[in-house]
């Protein structure tokens, strides 16, 4: 039985490996400019100038690099939330992560205009700290500490009062179009220069994640079960949400607040891999990966040479999905 698993775990992984690399390619190649796999080696190679070359090099390729780090890195926070929560709900946005990134965003635009890019990150990584910090402040004021339950609330009352801020803010100074543009999710423009900031982050945040899997598989069956087996769960889940923290705000510094992924992938990838996070994480890291390669090249060829917004195309997936594990109670795919 256990040489059966361990079979289908590896047949699973070379599955998904194999779609990951084919979506990659469909990516690349199709769009509003016809363009041949000569094409793509070209664009690779540098031995040829051509507009189609070019369009490959320039704008499609940092485009889906960048469609697959934001696909990992927001599966991978999904994936860690709901171990670590055991809610089956969970997802970035739980934590106000994503809506204190994008507060700071408007604080930035209104403050401090001519940041740079780094700048930017920066503070979106300082806004999702702020975010986490204040849900957990919330959900541990009362006596017992922090439970799954508050949580949910205090991510909700926290996400709520952080997007009235950053709307209040945006409109008060007049930037709400900028931050809008920013906060609306998409990889329009994405820059090689971009992706030589965030890649780092998020390459680093994924292999802590995959070091730190076991002791959150641990921690998604039982705290005291946890403590039994000799770990420091404070110390666990405070680096566990660092992890978060970083794969959150790199992911809306890139591309916006995208919405669904966190949710949807780690449902997906427990239904092939099963409870092991040490097989969870590197799956959702494919799966968010290619279903993010999926969505840009629907957004970018379901009405070309117009683009569809990628979140419209993410709501359009992901509500059904989200509206089905409420139904379901979060056990549909465990």
């Amino acid at each position: 039985m256990k040489r059966k698993k361990t079979f289908h775990k590896t047949y699973s992984f070379i599955v998904a490996v194999v779609l990951f690399v084919a979506m990659f390619f469909v990516a690349v190649l199709f769009g509003a400019a016809d363009t041949t796999m000569k094409d793509l080696w070209h664009a690779i190679t540098g031995s040829n100038t051509s507009d189609a070359i070019s369009a490959i090099r320039d704008i499609r390729l940092p485009r889906e690099i960048a469609a697959i780090f934001v696909g990992a890195a927001l599966a991978t926070a999904g994936a860690i939330m709901q171990g670590i929560t055991r809610n089956p709900l969970a997802d970035p946005g739980l934590l106000g992560l994503t809506a204190g990134a994008n507060a700071m965003l408007a604080i930035k635009f209104a403050f401090f205009p001519s940041v740079s890019y780094f700048g930017t990150i920066f503070f979106c990584f300082i806004g999702a700290l702020l975010g986490a910090a204040l849900v957990f402040g919330i959900g541990s004021a009362r006596k017992g500490g922090l439970s799954p339950f508050r949580i949910v609330l205090a991510g909700a009352a926290v996400s709520t009062f952080l997007i009235a801020l950053e709307q209040g803010i945006s409109l008060y100074f007049k930037v709400s179009k900028d931050v809008t543009m920013w906060t609306a999710g998409g990889l329009i423009g994405t820059s090689w220069a971009q992706l030589k900031m965030i890649i780092p982050f998020i390459v680093v945040g994924i292999l802590f994640a995959i070091m730190f899997s076991r002791q959150l598989t641990v921690l998604s069956l039982n705290e005291e079960v946890a403590i039994g087996l000799g770990q420091k769960i404070m110390i666990v889940k405070t680096i566990l949400f660092v992890i978060v923290i970083i794969l959150a705000a790199t992911a809306v510094a890139l591309a916006g607040n995208l919405v669904f992924i966190g949710l949807m992938i780690p449902h997906i990838t427990r239904a092939i891999v099963g409870t092991d996070y040490r097989f969870i994480i590197p799956m959702s890291v494919l799966v968010g990966a290619t279903f993010m390669l999926f969505a840009d090249t629907v957004a970018r060829t379901i009405h070309a040479p117009y683009e569809t917004p990628i979140i419209a195309v993410l709501a359009i997936l992901g509500l059904p999905f989200f509206l089905f594990i409420v139904r379901k109670g979060g056990n549909a795919f465990s």
